[in-house]
C-alpha cells in the first residue's frame, strides 16, 4: 500500500502541473491562430472566444494523453535519480510491479480521453462548424464595419457604409464598387435601409448616383436616382447541410464504410489507444544516465509523443486514400507499440542483454 500510494501521489502532482503548463500554451496558441481567423474573416469577432474554447476542448484528449505520458516518465526519472527505485527493488519489487499502480492512476485520465475522443471532439468540430457557418451565411452588409471598406464573400464588390441605427437596418454615406461579367460599377448613396422580401436581402438606397463603364466599350455612363434597389443576397439560414467528416458523430461512422469515415474513426480510437501505449512505454524507458542532463527523459519523451502521433496523421491519411486497411493500420501501430513497450521492459525486468545473450550462446 505505501508502494502504490508513494507512486500515485507523484503521479497525480507532476500531471497536474505538467496539465496546467499545457492547457496555459495551448490555449495561447489557439488564441492567436483564432485571432488570425477572425482578422481574414473567417470567425466572427464577437465569437472568438468560443471558437477558442471549443478548439481547446476537441485537442483536450491530446493534452491530457500528453500530460500522462510525461508524468509518468518525469516520476520514474526522478525516482531513478533519486536512488528511490533501487530500495524499491532492494525490497523485492521488479519493475513490472510498477504496472499496477501506474495503471490504477491513469485508467479514469484514459476514461476521459475516451470519451473526449469519441464524443467530445465531433461535437467540438460541429459547433466551430456551425459559428463558421452562420458567420459566412450573413449578408456582406452584415459584414461590414463601420467607416472601414470591406471586400464581399465573393470577392466582386466592395462596401463602406456608415451604420448609425441601433438595428443595423440602415446607415449613411453608403459607397459600392462592383466588378463583374466585364463591367464596373460605382454607386453611392446618402443613405440606405434593408428589407427582406421573399427570403432574399434587398438593400435600397437613397439619393444617390451610379457610375458604369464596360471594359470593352469606351464611355462612362452617369445616372442619378432618387431610389435605387439592389439585392445583396439571400436571408440567413441555419447550420449547414453537409457537415465534414470530422463533425460525424461516432456510431455514423461505424455504419458507413467509406475510407474517409474509417479514417476517422481509426484517429478517434487511437487517441484512446495512445493513452494505454504512452503508459507502458514510459515505464519502459524510463531511465537516468547520470553523464546525461536531467532533462534527457523529457526530451525523449516529446520526440517519442511526435513521432507516435505524426504515424498516426499518416497512417489516417493511408486509410483515408484506401492505400491501408483499418484493421492494418490499428493492427501495426497501436498494436506494435504496445508490443514493443511489453517486449522492452520484459527485458528490462529480466535484466536481459545482447551481451549476456551472446555469452550464453558463445562456447566457454
Amino acid at each position: 500500500m505505501l508502494f502504490d500510494s508513494s507512486i500515485r501521489k507523484e503521479l497525480a502532482r507532476s500531471f497536474g502541473a505538467t496539465l496546467v503548463v499545457l492547457v496555459t500554451v495551448v490555449m495561447t496558441m489557439m488564441l492567436i491562430r483564432t485571432l488570425g481567423q477572425a482578422s481574414r474573416g473567417s470567425v466572427s469577432p464577437s465569437d472568438v472566444m468560443l471558437v477558442m474554447g471549443f478548439t481547446v476542448l476537441g485537442q483536450l484528449s491530446t493534452i491530457l494523453t500528453l500530460s500522462l505520458f510525461v508524468a509518468v516518465v518525469s516520476t520514474l526519472s526522478r525516482m531513478y535519480r533519486d536512488s528511490e527505485m533501487v530500495i524499491w527493488f532492494a525490497s523485492g519489487r521488479g519493475l513490472t510491479s510498477l504496472l499496477r499502480p501506474l495503471l490504477r492512476f491513469a485508467w479514469p485520465s484514459m476514461l476521459v480521453i475516451a470519451v473526449l475522443s469519441l464524443l467530445v471532439w465531433p461535437w467540438a468540430n460541429t459547433q466551430i462548424q456551425e459559428l463558421k457557418t452562420r458567420y459566412e451565411q450573413r449578408s456582406d452588409i452584415d459584414r461590414i464595419a463601420p467607416g472601414e471598406f470591406q471586400e464581399s464573400a465573393n470577392g466582386s464588390r466592395v462596401f463602406f457604409i456608415d451604420k448609425d441605427s441601433p438595428d443595423n437596418l440602415a446607415g449613411n454615406n453608403i459607397f459600392i464598387a462592383t466588378n463583374v461579367a466585364k463591367k464596373e460599377t460605382v454607386t453611392s448613396a446618402r443613405s440606405a435601409r434593408l428589407e427582406t422580401k421573399d427570403g432574399e436581402r434587398i438593400a435600397t438606397l437613397v439619393q444617390g448616383q451610379r457610375l458604369e463603364t464596360e471594359h470593352d466599350k469606351p464611355g462612362l455612363k452617369i445616372s442619378e436616382f432618387e431610389e435605387y434597389t439592389t439585392r445583396i443576397g439571400s436571408a440567413p439560414t441555419g447550420s449547414a447541410e453537409e457537415l465534414s467528416v470530422k463533425t460525424r458523430a461516432t456510431h455514423e461512422l461505424l455504419m458507413q464504410p467509406l475510407p474517409a469515415y474509417r479514417a476517422e474513426l481509426g484517429w478517434r480510437v487511437g487517441l484512446a489507444l495512445a493513452a494505454l501505449n504512452f503508459v507502458v512505454l514510459g515505464l519502459a524507458v524510463a531511465t537516468v544516465n547520470p553523464r546525461a542532463g536531467r532533462s534527457t527523459s523529457l526530451v525523449f519523451a516529446l520526440f517519442a509523443f511526435i513521432v507516435y502521433y505524426n504515424l498516426m496523421t499518416l497512417g489516417t491519411s493511408w486509410v483515408g486514400a484506401g492505400r491501408l486497411g483499418l484493421g492494418s493500420f490499428m493492427l501495426m501501430l497501436h498494436g506494435g507499440t504496445l508490443a514493443f513497450s511489453l517486449l522492452v521492459l520484459t527485458a528490462r525486468h529480466n535484466n536481459w542483454s545482447l551481451r549476456r545473450l551472446w555469452q550464453r550462446r558463445s562456447p566457454a
